[in-house]
């Protein structure tokens, strides 16, 4: 699995944004300048997935706030993605694009593809504007993620600083002597 101070691979894949049925290509420049924050889920028509994927835009402001895009994706196919979020008013309402590995690449490529399922494991990245992994964390299938904590991690990254264990905004932060 790539994992801190690796570069986040090249990539060009499609992805749903809304429910239009307009498909957006999507590649590691898009977005170019910003932060980004990629999660995988396994599978579209799913139990835990939608509740991480709704997780996520609950906060999207908070990370346009901090000029992070948020980028989720699965091995599911652009229409697979356009049906699920119209098949749901929750994910409907969802304003990240969702990018469609469909041919298993870039999470084969991160090292996130799951081995026995050939799906992609809860997986989150947290990349830096020059492309460069800053955060890596991967969950069981089983389990869900917390986007908080991704908002969290991405503010201390943000500050620069040496940043204790549990920090928040506005705490202080670790001088070394």
């Amino acid at each position: 699995m790539l994992t801190v101070g690796d570069t986040f691979p090249s990539f060009r894949l499609k992805a749903v944004s809304d429910t239009s049925g307009a498909f957006d290509e999507v590649t590691e420049q898009s977005f170019d300048g910003k932060w980004k924050v990629y999660f995988f889920w396994p599978k579209d028509f799913t139990f835990v997935c939608p509740t991480e994927i709704v997780g996520f835009n609950d906060i999207d402001g908070a990370f346009k706030d901090r000029d992070t895009v948020v980028i989720g994706g699965s091995i599911d196919t652009e229409f697979v993605h356009l049906a699920w979020r119209k098949s749901r008013a929750d994910l409907g309402k969802v304003v990240q694009p969702w990018l469609a590995d469909v041919k298993r690449e870039l999470s084969t490529a991160l090292g996130v593809l799951d081995r026995n399922e050939g799906v992609a494991l809860r997986a989150t990245f947290i990349v830096d504007p020059e492309g460069i992994i800053r955060f890596a964390s991967v969950n069981d299938l089983s389990v869900g993620r917390n986007p908080q904590e991704v908002l969290r991690v991405l503010d201390a990254l943000q500050t620069d600083e040496l940043c204790p264990c549990n920090w928040k905004p506005g705490e202080d932060v670790i001088k070394a002597a």
